[in-house]
């Protein structure tokens, strides 16, 4: 049983289906600010996205529980012009917008998502970056900053090597703040 009902993830519920002029924006939430960015949005009226997911769990009691859990941690997909854009910034939400390049495809793309989540099977995000990939941190206080992502407990942890010891310390970091220098390959 769900500890609160789902709430709608798409604003109009047809917002995939038609093919229109308006610009997309990928919307980066502050956190665990999605489910409210969207209730907003659906006040407003703005056209929106925000893929969700049920994850079941057990109590300490031992109840199973089901939460309704974004898909894409912190993103919020926008279909509107620069003043629904101002809108959602104005929420207090957001942390930043990205505008998207090919609204076909990321529509085609969110169509799929979409089916998927429909057909009820579990799903898991998928990180474009990979255990062993070369990366460089793009923001926050360690932008500038290269390593090797390593996984550990279901974060991502960019480790900062110190090769002549062959020795090096780990930092818990979010996908989002990292670019992929190079991906790991590996020799098989």
């Amino acid at each position: 049983m769900p500890i609160l009902p789902p709430e709608p993830d798409l604003f109009p519920e047809h917002v995939l289906d038609e093919v229109t002029e308006d610009s997309w924006w990928a919307i980066y939430t502050m956190s665990r600010q999605e489910k409210t960015l969207m209730r907003k949005l659906r006040a407003l009226e703005i056209a929106h996205y925000g893929p969700m997911i049920a994850r079941r769990s057990k109590s300490p009691a031992g109840r199973v529980r089901t939460s309704f859990l974004p898909l894409f941690t912190n993103y919020v997909f926008l279909r509107g012009d620069e003043e629904a854009r101002y809108e959602a910034v104005s929420t207090g939400c957001v942390s930043r917008c990205l505008v998207v390049n090919d609204p076909t495809q990321l529509v085609t793309d969110l169509r799929q998502v979409r089916e998927l989540i429909v057909t009820g099977e579990p799903l898991a995000p998928e990180s474009r970056i990979g255990e062993g990939d070369r990366v460089r941190v793009r923001s926050g206080q360690f932008a500038g900053y290269e390593g090797r992502v390593v996984r550990r407990d279901q974060q991502t942890r960019l480790v900062i090597a110190v090769h002549f010891m062959n020795q090096g310390v780990s930092v818990a970091l979010e996908d989002c703040q990292l670019e992929l220098i190079a991906p790991h390959v590996t020799n098989s």
